[in-house]
């Protein structure tokens, strides 16, 4: 697919009355296996590119120019639509967003999220006046990018996290939002009141220890997005600091057991995504 047939075809994910899976991917690698999985999209996850680099999530410890270049090695090493995270757009003010936004285009992506979080802000969160205008400026930049408005209010905690979160839902798709998506929501009743009082699509994110509801129930609740963030790249973290300690105070190798043989995956990554995918899951 070229850009505006993957810009269409992951529209039209979010226009369907189904729920779609969208994995997150940190390079071109993990990207390339998740799409041969038969995945219709792809997220990036900004907390598994900073980790490969050695790096925290959050409080952009990556650059604008750095990140764009992971999201285009990312975006070109598949043949299906992929969302940027894009973080808190690299900048306060709405020009910054929206140049961000230009910028993840040309990086190959078709859509991307713009959280409202502030590390200056005494509240976690920028105020919502500047929130929204830096959603508008996002939609300003492109009318065909499938824009996620992303609101941190249910991290921020209290006991109003919950309306405060569905207020600024409902004054970003006022502002041109395509969908919306609420991190730290984890029960199905503070699920299904996002999706009923917010009239737009919903993307939930799992993988989370604190959550144990499946696609069947988030699909039964109404949501029609559902990404992983950075648990996959944490997943695989955890996986070198368990085998490492095998190895360095039991002498043991167990690790390899689910490695995937070397032939294997070259073979795999010589082909191009469009054929893998043709292939059938790897």
């Amino acid at each position: 697919m070229n850009t505006a047939e993957k810009a269409t075809a992951f529209r039209h994910l979010h226009g369907n009355s189904g729920c779609f899976l969208m994995p997150n991917a940190w390079d071109a690698g993990s990207a390339r296996i998740l799409s041969a999985q038969g995945f219709a999209a792809l997220g990036t996850t900004s907390a598994g590119i900073a980790f490969s680099r050695g790096l925290p999530d959050g409080a952009q410890a990556i650059g604008r120019t750095e990140m764009m270049d992971a999201v285009h090695r990312i975006a070109s090493s598949v043949s299906v639509p992929v969302s940027a995270d894009l973080e808190a757009g690299f900048g306060t003010g709405p020009d910054d967003v929206a140049q961000t936004v230009a910028m993840a285009i040309q990086a190959g992506a078709v859509g991307g999220n713009i959280e409202d979080a502030s590390p200056d802000s005494p509240s976690g969160l920028y105020d919502l006046e500047l929130a929204v205008d830096r959603i508008r400026a996002a939609r300003a930049a492109s009318p065909w990018f499938t824009l996620t408005a992303r609101t941190d209010a249910c991290l921020t905690g209290g006991a109003q996290a919950l309306p405060q979160a569905i207020e600024r839902c409902q004054a970003f798709v006022q502002a041109g939002a395509d969908c919306v998506f609420v991190p730290g929501l984890t029960t199905a009743a503070d699920i299904e009141r996002l999706v009923h009082e917010v009239a737009a699509p919903v993307n939930v994110v799992m993988g989370l220890a604190s959550s144990s509801l499946t696609v069947a129930d988030l699909r039964g609740l109404g949501v029609r997005r559902i990404s992983v963030g950075g648990s996959l790249a944490r997943a695989c973290l955890g996986l070198v600091r368990q085998a490492s300690l095998a190895m360095l105070e039991h002498g043991r190798f167990d690790h390899a057991a689910q490695q995937i043989p070397d032939a294997e995956l070259c073979d795999f990554f010589a082909l191009d995504d469009a054929t893998a995918r043709r292939q059938g899951p790897y």
